[in-house]
């Protein structure tokens, strides 16, 4: 069955609007129970010469149960990146809006000291860790002794996150756990070759309650608007990475130039050092001309 690939934000975004497959998805690379969850309206816009485009940032206010049967309420703040640039560039237009505080879909704000789990889609490979899926789960440890405290302060929860990095590279057939199962739809070894923004998979590879995902993406192939979204997104990401070449370009003439300078500050010191060593020899034998005794 073809997909729409949901590596493009538009395709990404039309699959977690659907609320049912978001707390399936949610779910699943938590590990957690979703008992509610609700689209946050945030959404960045940028402008790239005379185009104007948004970035994918999408925000859930969710109430989880927790394994020991607490409730709690959390935001889940999801980004995903094509490029190891891109998150670092699209921190600043998120900061903005941290400031702001989030707003749930009735129009009533979130207060920000509710915990923040992020989750990270990257389209490259981190440089150390080759699995598809990290946990990177916050511990409490008294310094004196190094035991494990178990118990939660709202201060800490607010302050520090939780998070899940997501390596799409890694994505393939080897399936180790149900989240690994589900995001294989974002394998990208699946692309069809003649048409990057489809992928060709097995549906019956995938057990029965991930099907209604695999179906849903088959579904916004038919969406011409999505179609033409995922162009767009094509031609901004290959501006965007000529952009990033001219300015590594730049980075490097940069520092060629300050290898070059440098080499001439060592010069002009060396220079210096010859200088002062000839005064040095010069005064010595003036002296000594003058001293023929001495």
């Amino acid at each position: 069955m073809q997909i729409a690939n949901p590596i493009y934000d538009v395709v990404f975004k039309y699959l977690m609007q659907n609320n049912e497959i978001a707390i399936l998805i949610l779910s699943t690379i938590l590990d957690e129970e979703i008992m509610a969850l609700d689209l946050l309206p945030q959404e960045i816009s940028m402008t790239l010469g005379n185009r104007f485009f948004t970035v994918c940032w999408l925000d859930f206010s969710a109430r989880i149960k927790t394994r020991d049967g607490a409730v709690k309420q959390v935001v889940i703040e999801i980004q995903k990146a094509k490029f190891a640039a891109d998150i670092m560039r699209f921190r600043r237009y998120l900061g903005e809006h941290y400031e702001q505080g989030f707003m749930l879909a009735s129009g009533s704000k979130v207060q920000q000291a509710i915990p923040i789990i992020s989750i990270y889609f990257l389209g490259y490979q981190l440089e150390h860790v080759q699995v598809p899926v990290i946990k990177v789960l916050r511990n409490y440890y008294d310094a004196a002794t190094g035991q494990a405290i178990s118990a939660r302060e709202e201060f800490i929860e607010s302050l520090t996150h939780d998070s899940f990095v997501i390596q799409i590279p890694y994505l393939g057939p080897e399936y180790k756990t149900a989240a690994g199962r589900l995001l294989a739809i974002f394998d990208q070894h699946l692309k069809v070759s003649s048409d990057e923004h489809i992928l060709d998979i097995d549906e019956a590879a995938y057990p029965q309650e991930y099907r209604q995902v695999v179906r849903w993406l088959n579904r916004a192939i038919t969406e011409p608007k999505i179609r033409q979204t995922m162009d767009v997104e094509d031609d901004i990401l290959a501006e965007l990475e000529d952009m990033e070449r001219q300015i590594a370009g730049m980075g490097q003439a940069l520092e060629e130039k300050d290898k070059v300078i440098g080499e001439q500050g060592k010069a002009l010191e060396e220079k210096d050092r010859l200088i002062a060593g000839l005064r040095q020899k010069k005064s010595e034998l003036t002296t000594n001309h003058a001293n023929p005794h001495k």
